[in-house]
Parts: C-alpha cells; sequence; structure tokens
C-alpha cells in the first residue's frame, strides 16, 4: 500500500521512496521478517536538515530537538515544510543534506532499529480496507514479531473501544472509526517517537477529544510525541511547546501550558 507517506512500511516497497538506495523493509516478505526489538531513546534531533524535491526546497536547514514525555506541535501555512519534516523523522523521505539522530541511533546505519521504534498515524489509517480491524491489527503484530499477536490484537480493540466493529472490514468503517484504528496500530509495538499528521481533520468534537487523549496517555508513558496540525486551538490545548515552519526554516519555537 504506498500513499503520502510511502509504503505502508512492512512491504517490500519499504524504505526511502525518493532515491536510488531503497533499502529492503523491516518486513519485506522477500527477506522475511526481521525480530522487533525496539531500541529506547529520549530524544530526537533534526540539524540543518534540507530536503529538495527537483526545483522546491521543501526543508532548508531546520535544526529541533524533540524530547521524551513531550508533546510538539508543527505549525504554519501550507507549503512551510511541516509534512516533509514529518516524513524526514518517520524515515520515509532522505534528507538532501543534514543528519537526524534518535538518541545515539542515526541513519543510515540503525535505520532498521529506528523504524521498529517509529509509529504514524497520518491522513490515512495505513490498514488494508478488505481486512478486518482485528485481522489489521493482528497482522501488525505479526509484522513486528510480537508476542502473542492474537492477544495484542485484542487488548488493542479493546483499549481503543473498537470491540464491537473489530470483524468489520476497514472499507466500511467511519472516519473516526478508523482514526481510532489508526492510533491503536500506530500504537501497537509501544514506539519511542510517535508522529501525528494532521490528525484532527474531519473530525467530529467526541473523535477529537478521543485523539486529545490519546496524546495525552503518550506524553505520560514518555513517548516523544510530534503532531502537524493547522488547528491552533487543537496545539494550545495539547502541545508542550510549539514549532511554526515558514517556507521550511523553524521561524519560531515556544513553550505552551495545556490546560
Amino acid at each position: 500500500m504506498v500513499g503520502r507517506y510511502g509504503a505502508l512500511a512492512h512491504g517490500p516497497q519499504d524504505g526511502p521512496q525518493d532515491g536510488p538506495e531503497a533499502t529492503p523493509g523491516i518486513c519485506d516478505p522477500f527477506w522475511g521478517i526481521w525480530p522487533v526489538v525496539p531500541e529506547r531513546f529520549d530524544t530526537v534531533t533534526a540539524h540543518r536538515v534540507t530536503k529538495v524535491y527537483g526545483a522546491t526546497r521543501a526543508l532548508a536547514g531546520v535544526t529541533v530537538t524533540f524530547r521524551a514525555a513531550q508533546v510538539a506541535t508543527v505549525e504554519g501555512g501550507n507549503g512551510a515544510g511541516k509534512s516533509t519534516l514529518l516524513s524526514v523523522l518517520a524515515t520515509l523521505a532522505r534528507p538532501t543534506s543534514g543528519t537526524v539522530t534518535y538518541g545515539d541511533l542515526e541513519l543510515p546505519d540503525d535505520r532498521v532499529a529506528i523504524r521498529t521504534s517509529v509509529g504514524l498515524v497520518g491522513h490515512e489509517a495505513m490498514v488494508y480496507p478488505d481486512l478486518t480491524a482485528r485481522e489489521s491489527l493482528r497482522f501488525m503484530a505479526v509484522l513486528h514479531d510480537l508476542a502473542d499477536p492474537h492477544g495484542r490484537a485484542d487488548s488493542a480493540l479493546a483499549a481503543a473501544a473498537l470491540d464491537d466493529i473489530a470483524d468489520r472490514p476497514a472499507r466500511t468503517l467511519s472516519r473516526g472509526q478508523l482514526q481510532r484504528l489508526a492510533l491503536a496500530r500506530a500504537q501497537l509495538h509501544d514506539p519511542s517517537l510517535l508522529l501525528f499528521d494532521e490528525p484532527t481533520t474531519g473530525l467530529d468534537a467526541a473523535s477529537t477529544t478521543r485523539v486529545e487523549r490519546s496524546i495525552a496517555e503518550a506524553r505520560s508513558r514518555g513517548r516523544i510525541v510530534v503532531v502537524v496540525t493547522h488547528d491552533l486551538a487543537f496545539a494550545a490545548r495539547v502541545a508542550d511547546v510549539r514549532i511554526t515552519l515558514e517556507r521550511g526554516r523553524v521561524k519560531a519555537t515556544v513553550p505552551n501550558h495545556p490546560g
């Protein structure tokens, strides 16, 4: 499944999508499923990161550090570089120049360890439409080589209040239900870094509140949480630090005190 973020991060097309040196994914079926032992790290630092697509410079020397038990929102207008930065942090886009370090880990040498420690919630749920919610989470648990994949999936379904629709195909679920499934999928393997791209788009008030609770829980569990959003009110409620990008550069970094 290929979309805005490249492959679903678990298939033969996995790895960087924009260069000739793409490598097999961590769960490439042609190479077998690699054992997953998530690496724990407390910081993620982008240092002078530039990303160029043809004649377009999406990022221009971004330097920023994200910390454990902290929610950072990344804000800015269209074309500011927000989603590009998120893709770089997720290892789905390779910087043209600059580095990104994950604690003591660095790309490209530690790509497998890093990718097994990242969870991504994007615009799409990133699940196969004909699989049920239960099947999707069991599938992800197997790909991540988690112990007791059936039990792990069932626990995640219960935590996300998806028990009553667990055996419905994903294509039949509402936007809010898909977002709950996406949240469960992204956190199934207990990642150190949890990334959100516009998580409230198209959601009603109740679903938005559920996303806020999930973000707060991730913070309380010591995860590094990065949220790209256009919703300034939402950012004010969830962020510990608010980062504004403009034309691919960091314009401002300010502390925030959510209520």
